[in-house]
């Protein structure tokens, strides 16, 4: 599977940020509760880019949490754990999945929830 980096390209009126091109992906807007965060996870089948819309989540990737900030984007790759935790504040993050999607292919490492 091809990642591709999301990039801008300038025009006389403006510009575009360009996010996927010719891939099958699905496209969603995360919306994290204020002191809530969902499943430490991973995917065997797709990756997933991540822009922080609104908010200042602790993002967990592999074994990195990186307090973030609305803007920051973020790539996982497959087979890596990752997670969005809403601590101070409610947060949205745009989530682009490319690769097979299916809502069954969630590995919960940690869950709170006690889902498996």
């Amino acid at each position: 599977m091809k990642m591709l980096k999301p990039f801008n390209e300038e025009r006389p009126w403006g510009g575009f940020r360009e996010f996927v091109e010719n891939e099958k992906d699905t496209v969603k807007i995360l919306f994290v509760k204020k002191g809530e965060s969902f499943s430490l996870q991973r995917h065997h089948y797709r990756d997933e880019f991540w822009r922080v819309l609104s908010g200042d989540p602790d993002i967990t990737i592999g074994e990195r949490v990186i307090s973030a900030k609305p803007g920051d984007e973020f790539e996982i790759p497959p087979e890596t754990n990752h997670r969005v935790s809403a601590l101070n504040n409610d947060v949205e993050i745009l989530e682009i999945a490319r690769g097979k999607f299916d809502e069954g292919d969630i590995i919960r490492v940690e869950d709170k929830y006690g889902r498996t």
